[in-house]
């Protein structure tokens, strides 16, 4: 039995197939921890030409994805208990590395991707989140789709080899990755820091956080200034909760 399905539905399910067999996450399906299926909205069209789009009411350019191929492909998918639906589209929220932590812990993820001028209206009834992968267009979903499978895979137990190589890394809690190093100690004049040859885990560990706040700083500001906002907001949550312990634990107070 697998952790986690994805069922995508898409006009070009061959975008899906290098997935299946490259790297960890080709593993990861090879060896059950998840299971991929595509459908194509084409085989639940209704006319014998498998026509999946039409010219927009009210006129435009492009072709617009009908509903009916949509809906059918939709509805033939087994639905499990723990599941999200979603839709990519421009017009989505951005996706962080907190939405593929939340996502991990479904047991099924739908994800419905659009071509051409874009969805018909009704279409975005099927999902539960519309998402984005940046301010940007492309061709389909397909890509984003592929986006969103390695992100969540990858955090699904025995995908990666270690779970402490998933704890530090960039965006997890807003702040990007220190610097990695690896042999040997000098590379055409570059030098790995004395610090992390010292066998000092302390300094290191302390050394790593440093780093990891001036590199936010220097290469995503706006990353940075929310994580200052959110130690300061965590500082003072404890503050505040150490406040009303040391006020439940003292004498009862008369008010009267």
């Amino acid at each position: 039995m697998t952790n986690l399905r994805f069922d995508v539905i898409s006009l070009f399910p061959d975008f899906f197939l290098p997935l299946l067999k490259v790297g960890i996450i080709g593993k990861a399906f090879e060896q059950g921890i998840a299971s991929l299926k595509t459908y194509n909205p084409r085989d639940f069209s209704l006319d014998k030409y498998r026509k999946v789009d039409d010219e927009p009411y009210g006129g435009g350019p492009g072709m617009v994805l009908k509903p009916e191929p949509f809906f059918a492909a939709y509805q033939s998918i087994p639905s499990c208990e723990e599941r999200t639906v979603l839709l990519l589209t421009p017009q989505g929220k951005s996706i962080t590395q907190n939405d593929f932590c939340r996502w991990s812990a479904k047991k099924q993820i739908v994800l419905i991707c659009g071509s051409y001028e874009g969805f018909d209206e009704r279409i975005r009834t099927l999902a539960n989140e519309e998402v984005s992968v940046g301010d940007f267009v492309l061709t389909g979903g397909e890509i984003p789709a592929m986006l969103i499978i390695n992100g969540v895979l990858r955090l699904i137990p025995n995908v990666v080899g270690s779970k402490d190589s998933l704890a530090d890394e960039s965006h997890n809690d807003l702040l990007l990755e220190h610097p990695q190093y690896t042999r040997p100690a000098e590379f055409k004049g570059l030098i790995v820091p004395d610090i992390l040859r010292s066998g000092d885990h302390h300094a290191i560990k302390i050394w790593r956080q440093a780093q990891r706040e001036l590199r936010t700083n220097l290469k995503r500001p706006d990353l940075y200034y929310r994580w200052r906002i959110k130690k300061t907001e965590s500082q003072f949550d404890n503050s505040s909760n150490l406040n009303t312990t040391v006020t439940s634990e003292s004498e009862p107070i008369d008010y009267w």
